[in-house]
């Protein structure tokens, strides 16, 4: 989340797509909390994505009604510039379908960041 905050500081608009499974970023109720004009909130999830819009969206190709909510995060890579993501590796390829050479092939100007705490291959990846 730090590196789309700094993308956000310098003037990009930052879509944060959230699992509505989950319920979100679980890190929105960490503590230590601040209150502010809309109610209690974290203040390490407002430091590291203050300022992002948010949309919950479930992307499992193989869930129940999925799929508008594909088309509508396809619709937001068609106008993107980059698409950060730092899901487990393999997720976004093999469990979401959004392979490097899918998304090139249609979003050919995408640029791809795939960012992880401890790299994409490796023991501890």
């Amino acid at each position: 989340p730090f590196s789309t905050k700094i993308l956000h500081d310098l003037g990009a608009r930052v879509i944060k797509v959230e699992n509505p499974l989950t319920g979100g970023d679980v890190l929105r109720g960490m503590k230590p909390k601040s209150n502010g004009p809309d109610g209690e909130f974290s203040a390490y999830f407002e430091m590291n994505n203050g300022g992002k819009e948010s949309m919950l969206l479930n992307l499992d190709p193989k869930a129940e009604g999925a799929q508008s909510d594909r088309a509508v995060f396809e619709a937001l890579l068609s106008r993107a510039d980059v698409l950060v993501e730092n899901f487990r590796p393999g997720v976004l390829e093999a469990g979401l379908g959004y392979s490097w050479e899918a998304l090139h092939a249609r979003y050919p100007g995408l640029i791809v960041a795939s960012v992880s705490g401890f790299g994409q291959t490796g023991p501890y990846a």
